[in-house]
């Protein structure tokens, strides 16, 4: 049998999305907390040398998940509900108060310094007008003996 372009195209526009589609799109899966906690034990529970080795085989997705579900286990017998987001949080806030404090270490540094250069600048300002005067009284004495 041969094959023509129209029979090749004919299948494709006759296909529309609805159930017979062969493709449809994927759900993620959703496990029990009774499930879970079940995985957990039973990983746990393999203590013998090389028994933890082929628990995930099979269930090779299933292992960064796996993780995830003992540290939220762990977590809320401590008490806190999501220890990563919180760890994260209370590090950042630690690195922030720490940034906090070092930029108003220097903001005072900066304003003392601005202070003592305001002070230096003033002094100067005086002393030159000081020198000035002098030096008009000078020229004013000496025009006088000359005279």
């Amino acid at each position: 049998m041969t094959m023509t372009t129209a029979t090749l195209v004919a299948p494709v526009q006759d296909v529309g999305m609805g159930s017979d589609d062969p493709a449809p799109k994927p759900t993620r899966r959703r496990f029990t907390e009774q499930y879970k906690t079940d995985i957990i034990v039973e990983y746990d529970q393999a203590t013998e040398r090389g028994a933890r080795a082929p628990f995930f085989v099979g269930r090779a997705s299933m292992r960064a998940r796996w993780l995830e579900w003992k540290l939220v286990r762990e977590a809320l017998g401590k008490g806190t509900a999501k220890p990563k987001k919180r760890a994260n949080l209370e590090k950042e806030i630690d690195r922030l108060k720490k940034r906090n404090e070092r930029l108003e270490d220097q903001l005072t540094k900066h304003k003392q310094a601005l202070e003592i250069q305001g002070k230096a600048s003033e002094l100067l300002a005086r002393l030159l007008a000081e020198s000035e005067d002098d030096e008009t009284r000078a020229a004013a004495r000496d025009r006088r003996v000359l005279r």
